[in-house]
């Protein structure tokens, strides 16, 4: 099971949860991008980062909000896809105010 950064992170992108991960699997891929992305592959499933994150946005996969499932693939795919398509993704999923 890996952990999933759902919409409060989105243009938030606090990163109070990369500073407490034991093994360095949250990335911010580019500075300009509005979220934060946790590599599938990479975490360890240790838990640091929920109690951490000031907008309760990391959930391990199986506990996603119905209202932000589409947040898990978006994870998975963002390490391989292009900026352009992440960031398309992410208006999809919640545009710009």
């Amino acid at each position: 099971m890996a952990y999933t950064i759902c919409e409060p992170c989105v243009d938030t992108k606090d990163k109070a949860c990369v500073d407490v991960c034991p093994v360095d699997c949250i990335y911010e891929l580019e500075p300009q991008e509005r979220s934060l992305y946790i590599h599938p592959d990479e975490c360890i499933d240790c838990n640091a980062c929920v109690p951490e994150c000031p907008v309760d946005a990391i959930f391990p996969n199986d506990e996603v909000p119905e209202k932000w499932k589409s947040y898990i693939e978006a994870n998975a795919q963002a390490f391989h896809r292009d900026s352009a398509t992440r960031e398309a993704e992410l208006a999809k999923l919640k545009p710009k105010t």
